[in-house]
């Protein structure tokens, strides 16, 4: 499987993203090409991820088709060929989308399910996640007593998200938007925990991502229940109290809680294998999922 790590189209480039370059169409649409690129704790990697931008986009796109009914999104469903040369298709081939040109909302709607990650730390602290309370010695991995919403506010590249709590949500997008989004977050995950969950797999958690169309109607965009945005464990081997088997990027996270890293750019070198098993994991989830 080829690796894309840049690319170069003949589209004005609008944004290089961690993963993602978002290129100019007309007033309308937006061309966003997934690349190999790996950001973990919101540095980006040298070390490709071989493949990634094909699952990560056949991923979304499947669960963006799967929950239209519940909100709407970015897709157009319009041709590469439209808007793209025959080599440049061959460059991006399953890894680029015409999109809707949105208002991106400034929020990264998290929905946790399970505590792990930074919940984890966050609770063994304070007893508390992104300021919720909850309940004493609850353990490592364990199912929440309820779903909980926590949102961060959207970080530059290379900067670090900020957890904020609801009201400073309404701070930034107004009442109304800021709880069609927490309701729109809970209502997704739910849908794809519990289809996942017939298939194998606990949603430990996940991020989504909104913007706004040319009507201000609320719209799911970016990316949405990928290996890069979210924890995917495996049913058989879950067990409350250890970090369960993982089908995301967790192998490079735990990993990289080995090194001391600061977690500020430069990042270091990946070995091999953890680029290898990376690339397996995402693969596979991809054949679980997208049946």
């Amino acid at each position: 499987m080829k690796t894309l790590f840049k690319t170069s189209l003949s589209l004005p480039l609008i944004q290089k993203g961690k993963v993602r370059n978002i290129y100019d169409i007309d007033e309308k649409r937006m061309l966003i090409v997934t690349t190999d690129r790996l950001s973990a704790f919101d540095v980006v990697f040298d070390d490709p991820i071989s493949g990634k931008g094909q699952v990560l986009t056949e991923v979304a796109n499947f669960w963006f088709e799967k929950t239209h009914h519940i909100i709407a999104n970015q897709l157009t469903h319009e041709s590469l060929d439209s808007v793209l040369t025959a080599e440049e298709i061959e460059q991006v081939d399953g890894r680029a989308v015409i999109v809707k040109k949105l208002k991106p909302l400034p929020i990264e709607a998290i929905v946790r399910g399970y505590i792990i990650g930074s919940g984890w730390k966050d609770y063994q602290q304070t007893g508390s996640v992104c300021g919720i309370k909850l309940p004493k010695n609850l353990q490592l991995a364990e199912k929440l007593p309820q779903t909980l919403y926590t949102p961060s506010s959207k970080a530059a590249v290379g900067e670090h998200d900020q957890n904020i709590d609801f009201e400073q949500t309404v701070q930034l997008v107004g009442q109304n938007l800021a709880q069609q989004i927490k309701e729109s977050s809970l209502a997704l995950y739910q849908f794809a925990a519990d289809y996942a969950l017939e298939r194998g797999i606990i949603i430990a958690d996940t991020k989504f991502e909104f913007g706004l169309d040319e009507a201000n109607k609320l719209t799911l965009m970016d990316e949405v229940l990928t290996p890069d945005s979210s924890r995917f464990w495996s049913k058989t081997d879950y067990q409350v109290g250890i970090s369960p088997k993982s089908f995301d990027k967790q192998i490079v996270r735990d990993y990289l809680e080995t090194l001391g890293w600061n977690k500020t750019p430069p990042a270091p070198t990946l070995p091999e294998n953890i680029v290898q098993k990376t690339a397996k994991q995402y693969q596979e989830i991809q054949q679980i999922l997208c049946k």
